[in-house]
């Protein structure tokens, strides 16, 4: 793929700023409806959306991709049609379910910060009149936004693709439904994969220290320790960190451990690993594994030394396994709109596939999907919040790239694609699945509950323990699941 993940995370998207003014929409779109909080429906009955993007910060490239989302699952099964073919963040217009209009009142404009979320959400909500918000994007928006729910209980919130655990197996909204995996789940088989068949039996963990990247590293510490591999280090650099030398010196160096795990992401994956370059020495793939953030692309600045890394799970699967519920979707977003400016594609316009094949997109589409259903559920009525919540509760999505229903405290039972960065004829690096693990859950087999401490620098302990996919996990060839 020619298109750079690492150069569209560089980029922030300028035109979103604070205040009413970070709606998304244009002026004449930003209604405000009243009802506020303490309001299950808008004053005309209608379903009165927000969604909750993050247009500045380390995921600012991001604001197109998850508002676009959202828009094609209501486009695809509500009848929504958005207002610009070339941009999701103009709105749409049209979009019903069971006689009941939904209306988009406003986007939210986050920058990965707990603050700057529930301004966003309470400008949604409290000013906007917003019954239903779906989002937020990053691990510490996520829980802040949990705790906004719990404390409103009138409202409703889908998750848009925010990978911290604690917003639901530690929250525990029954109003906050999560229709993906968290960053622990995404790293389920991986120190397996790494321990029997890479050899590996101690690696050195670095990560950002935020909700997300502690979930992220927890996920994988757990699989790795759980089939008797050893974290030798942790190390934790703060997220938007710009100069990573320092915590590459507290790493070993490449004689002294099997392998490294990064799970630094945003702006900071490729500066990471630069500076890793400069203090350890050139990167070989078969010493480095990484979270979602690793992808073909980083072979551009650094070099095709990058081949052989493994690389864990997230909401979608590469691009090597297509089957027609994939093919239809991804053609469905090219037939949505002429063009999106994703941050695949640097931010720059690019067929609309390019966006909706990667998990950012795809998180918020499974939101989407989730609203109509459950609203067809309870025949488009959300006056009985209750029924209409356990019917949310109930769902088994049939998504493109696989089925998802809930736990029982609201979170995503996922699938996870394990893949690996390869050379392929022509000696360009590219993505391939090696492995599926099926039906991993937030309690991680037991490792994780509402009474563990929250993943974090020292948790969890490297244990052995019994996981139900060690050894199990399905054999993906040439992109075909083996079983």
């Amino acid at each position: 793929m020619a298109l750079s993940v690492s150069a569209g995370l560089a980029l922030v998207a300028a035109a979103c700023g604070g205040g009413d003014d970070s709606a998304g929409l244009p002026a004449d779109q930003q209604t405000s409806a009243g009802g506020g909080a303490g309001s299950p429906a808008g004053a005309d009955g209608a379903i009165r959306l927000g969604i909750l993007g993050q247009c500045e910060g380390p995921f600012g490239g991001f604001h197109e991709d998850v508002v676009a989302g959202t828009t094609l699952a209501l486009s695809r099964f509500a009848g929504a049609t958005p207002n610009s073919t070339t941009s999701a963040l103009e709105g749409f217009s049209g979009a019903e379910v069971a006689g009941t209009p939904i209306e988009l009142v406003g986007v939210g404009c986050g920058d990965d910060t707990a603050d700057r979320i529930v301004q966003e959400v309470r400008r949604l909500v409290e000013q906007l009149g917003a019954n239903v918000i779906v989002g937020p994007l990053s691990g510490d928006e996520g829980i802040a936004i949990a705790e906004y729910a719990k404390a409103n209980p009138e409202l409703t919130v889908f998750a848009g693709i925010s990978g911290s655990q604690e917003q639901t197996l530690q929250v525990q909204a029954p109003n906050y439904f999560r229709f993906y995996g968290d960053g622990a789940i995404w790293s389920a088989g991986l120190g397996d994969l790494l321990h029997h068949q890479e050899g590996w039996d101690t690696v050195a963990v670095i990560a950002d220290d935020y909700s997300f990247g502690h979930t992220s590293a927890a996920g994988f510490v757990a699989d790795f320790c759980a089939v008797g591999g050893e974290v030798t280090h942790r190390v934790f650099p703060p997220l938007g960190t710009t100069d990573y030398s320092s915590y590459i010196a507290q790493l070993p160096n490449p004689d002294e451990v099997d392998g490294y795990f990064w799970a630094v992401g945003g702006t900071g994956t490729q500066a990471a690993l630069e500076a890793f370059v400069n203090g350890k020495g050139d990167l070989t793939g078969d010493q480095h594994a990484g979270n979602l953030f690793f992808n073909p692309d980083l072979a551009q600045a650094l070099g095709t030394g990058i081949a052989g890394a493994y690389v864990g799970g997230f909401a979608t699967l590469p691009a090597d396994v297509r089957t027609p519920e994939i093919e239809e979707y991804l053609a469905a977003a090219d037939e949505t709109w002429e063009t999106i400016p994703g941050s695949l594609s640097g931010n720059e316009p690019a067929p609309p596939s390019v966006a909706a094949a990667f998990g950012f997109f795809y998180g918020y589409y499974t939101a989407g999907v989730a609203l109509v259903e459950a609203l067809e559920a309870v025949g488009g009525d959300i006056s009985d919040l209750d029924a209409f919540h356990a019917a949310i509760s109930g769902l088994t999505l049939d998504l493109p790239y696989g089925d998802i229903s809930l736990d029982e405290n609201r979170s995503g039972i996922v699938d996870v694609g394990l893949s690996r960065l390869a050379l392929d004829d022509s000696g360009e690096v590219v993505q391939e699945t090696v492995a599926i693990v099926p039906g991993v859950d937030q309690t991680f087999g037991g490792t994780f509950s509402p009474d563990t401490p929250s993943p974090g620098r020292d948790f969890p302990a490297c244990e052995e323990r019994d996981l139900p996919w060690e050894g199990s996990a399905i054999p993906v060839v040439d992109g075909v699941p083996q079983s």
